[in-house]
Formats: structure tokens, sequence, C-alpha cells
């Protein structure tokens, strides 16, 4: 294994520890962790959706001239997966805590899986793009821990089980996807390559203009807007600073 593998390994390890973390404060520090949640999100979304436009599409296009049909193709995957798992499964489940605890718990265990394998893409196109990617996505995995074990809460569980379930979906699932995918990726050619990383770009403004900006909207805080300009202000200077 390369050493694009062990940055792009730990890279999803510490995406893990960061889901786990969120996992821990909700569990040990709620009040904390509900109040403070929102700016995270927001911090998350305005680096997720700086760093897809301004770095990863424009480098997705640049290495396939089909790069705009794989954008639109991620973006729509991952909007018809959430309302598969949302809608669809949650309206027509007979169980009411299933659907509020565990449907979403195989939602978001997906999602991070996914993730595992946007550090594979994204590390393998270059270290550059791979720490840019990372930088977004580690910061929205603390507010998807507490997420996660929140909604089992909700759905009957246990703070136990809660905790495990939550600490095995969220974050275990992100290395995994890392470790499985990176074999097959480490094979692809440059105009594939490109195609992958338009589908990571489109997944990643799905899920900061899209998943997380309406989580902030619905929950507001004072501060919110400095939040997300400050995700905004760290995505653009890295960029710049490494362009």
């Amino acid at each position: 294994m390369n050493d694009h593998f062990w940055i792009a390994f730990s890279a999803s390890v510490l995406a893990a520890g960061v889901t786990t973390s969120g996992i821990f404060v909700i569990h040990y520090f709620k009040e904390w962790g509900e109040r403070n949640s929102t700016y995270f999100i927001c911090f998350a979304a305005g680096v997720l959706v700086s760093v897809s436009f301004l770095h990863l599409i424009p480098k997705s296009f640049d290495m396939n001239v089909q790069a705009p049909i794989y954008l639109l193709a991620g973006y729509l995957f991952m909007h018809f997966f959430n309302r598969f798992i949302t809608a669809y499964v949650c309206d027509r489940s007979t169980n009411i805590n299933f659907a509020i605890g565990l449907v979403p718990m195989l939602g978001i265990g997906f999602h991070s899986f996914v993730d595992g394998i946007i550090y594979s893409i994204t590390f393998n196109v270059s270290i550059f793009t791979g720490v840019l990617a990372t930088l977004g996505m580690v910061l929205h995995e603390f507010p998807e821990g507490i997420v996660t074990y929140v909604l089992l809460l909700r759905g009957g569980l246990s703070q136990y089980k809660a905790f495990w379930l939550a600490f095995s979906a969220a974050a275990l699932t992100t290395p995994l996807g890392t470790l499985i995918s990176h074999s097959f990726v480490n094979q692809l050619d440059r105009p594939l390559l490109g195609a992958l990383l338009a589908l990571s770009a489109g997944a990643l403004v799905y899920v900061g203009a899209t998943h997380l900006l309406p989580v902030a909207e619905k929950e507001p805080r004072r501060y919110s807007l400095v939040a997300l300009g400050g995700g905004i202000a760290v995505a653009v200077g890295i960029i710049l600073g490494g362009a």
C-alpha cells in the first residue's frame, strides 16, 4: 500500500474520531452539545460548499470533459437516497421507533461509508485535494455523531445501545469505506478519477448546501452566519494559499 493510502486512511480515522467525540459530548455534556451543534453545522457547510465550488469541481472538469454529468449525478444520487430514507421508508414503517431511530441510522451509516470512499478518491487526485476535502468533511462529522445518537435515543433505545450503534454506524464505517475502496481507486486512470472526483463533489455540495444548511436554518443561533462565513473564509484562505 502506497503513502496515499495511509494518508487517506489516517484522514478517515480522524473523521471517525471526530464523530465519536460528537457522540461522547452529547452523551456526557448534552446541554453544551445541543447549544453549539448549529455552529459546527454552519462552519462545516461553509467549508464543504466553498471547497467543492472553488477546487474540487474545477479540478474534476480539468480531468474529465464529462465531469459536469457526473457532478449532477453525484448530487442527485445523494438527494434521492436521502429522500428514500427519510420519506419513503419512514412513512411506510409500522414501527415508529424503527422509523425515528434505526432507519436514519442506516442512512447515516451509508453516508459515512461513502465519506470513506471520497477520502480514497480525493487523496489519489492529490494530497492538497484530499486535505481540502478532509477539512470540510471532518468538521461535519461532529454534528453527525450528535444527530445519530439523538435520533437513536428518540427511537426508544437505551443510552448504552444508542452510543454503540451510533459509533458503529457513523464512525467505524468511514475508515471501512477507505479500506475497501482504496485498491480499486488506486488503479484508475486520470479521466475516470476525474469522473469520481466530480461525483464526490456533487455529494459534498448536497451535504453542505442541501443537508446541513437547512438544518441550521431550522434552529437559528445568533452567530450562525458568522460561523458560516468563518467556514467559507477558512476554505478560501487554504485554497488561495495552495494555489
